[in-house]
């Protein structure tokens, strides 16, 4: 059954929603104003969606007013691709220039959208400067009237609860890399070397209808793996193997990330046995990812299975986080972490362990909170692994 993608972008009427909410949040604070610099954020707010921000030369601005439409301060480069959103006040500067690389027209803009006060600017967990410091204690000096604070996790607390429309783009790229995955069992065989395996993965997601395969770690050994980050070396899959693929492809600017693992022939009896304990893993984190319980309470029904199935421990530090415009995005599912989950927060639950010395297995799905059970936007998974021969 062919599966048509969602339409790209949204309507005009999504971003001023979204500028609404802030606004209102803003106001609850005594905040004049945000001013957004990452990539995220700027997107977030206009439905700016280039690569060139894998260019650290120039920086981007976007300043959201208390009151009214936001304003775009950008390199000239950028100008024609932002008047294709719903933007309408872009400021221009021929970048790069280094001796003032925007600032003086950012000021100015801040000046003239912003009553005195203070600006917030995300500064919480998972959040980035994206320009030279040096240039940034330049605008504070700048900004007298307009002192820039922390603000209070505007930003994060809009983009953790996503649109149906939002919504709707994880799906479409979890159910596609999903065939994929269920495909490698044709399309792999014992004998190729990693790189291989890696190339005809992403050629595979690509052909799929996905924009990038922008991640894509994984790994390959005798009985199992210990480590899940890193590229592949040339190595070529061997009998007894396991292999893991853990990927974060792209569609419209939103992400997937999950992983599968497979057993490369014949394949080691505890590598088996730790597959489905990962797997009932999974399903104890499902059971509890319901609105108003803690990303803590997610972990702790996952680490109770994997110590009673013999976990040695866990490294990784959390089991899943937030997933959308990013590929990790916040909370995270782990002890320390009381978010409380809303319906339409959009997760990933990544039950890990440490089987035996030096080896470990990852498994990992992706969820959105519903009203009572959440949704798998990624497939499930076999509990066995599925053999490449």
């Amino acid at each position: 059954m062919t599966v048509h993608p969602p339409q790209r972008g949204f309507p005009p009427d999504e971003y001023r929603a979204r500028v609404e909410r802030a606004q209102a949040m803003m106001a609850s604070r005594g905040l004049r104003g945000l001013l957004l610099l990452t990539e995220p954020e700027v997107r977030y707010f206009t439905g700016f969606l280039t690569q060139f921000w894998q260019s650290p030369t120039r920086p981007w601005f976007v300043v959201v007013p208390l009151c009214g439409e936001p304003v775009a301060v950008i390199p000239a480069i950028g100008n024609e691709a932002m008047a294709r959103t719903w933007i309408r006040d872009i400021r221009t500067w021929p970048a790069p220039t280094p001796d003032d690389e925007g600032l003086t027209l950012l000021a100015e803009t801040i000046g003239e959208t912003l009553k005195p006060g203070p600006v917030g600017l995300p500064m919480g967990p998972e959040t980035s400067l994206r320009m030279p410091l040096m240039d940034f204690r330049r605008l504070e000096d700048m900004l007298t009237e307009w002192p820039i604070v922390d603000d209070g996790g505007i930003v994060r607390a809009l983009r953790v609860i996503k649109s149906e429309a939002e919504i709707a783009k994880v799906r479409f790229v979890c159910r596609q890399v999903s065939g994929v995955f269920e495909s490698l069992p044709e399309r792999l065989h014992m004998g190729m070397s990693d790189i291989e395996a890696f190339r005809t993965f992403k050629i595979a997601c690509l052909e799929a209808g996905v924009d990038d395969v922008s991640y894509l770690v994984g790994a390959a050994g005798e009985g199992g793996y210990g480590d899940i980050i890193s590229p592949p070396a040339g190595r070529a899959l061997q009998d007894g193997d396991v292999l893991i693929f853990d990927t974060g492809c792209v569609f419209d600017g939103y992400f997937c990330d999950f992983d599968r693992n497979y057993a490369i022939g014949t394949t080691d009896e505890r590598a088996m046995r730790a597959h489905e304990t990962v797997w009932a893993a999974t399903e104890a984190g499902l059971a509890v990812a319901r609105p108003g319980a803690m990303a803590r309470d997610v972990w702790r029904a996952m680490q109770d299975v994997l110590v009673a199935g013999g976990a040695l421990g866990n490294d990784v530090g959390r089991m899943g986080h937030g997933l959308g415009m990013q590929l990790t995005e916040w909370p995270s599912n782990m002890e320390s972490d009381h978010t409380v989950l809303a319906e339409n927060m959009i997760l990933t639950l990544e039950p890990g362990m440490t089987f035996a010395p030096g080896r470990v297995m990852v498994h990992e799905e992706n969820i959105v909170i519903r009203d009572g059970a959440p949704e798998l936007l990624s497939r499930r998974a076999p509990s066995s692994m599925p053999m490449i021969s």
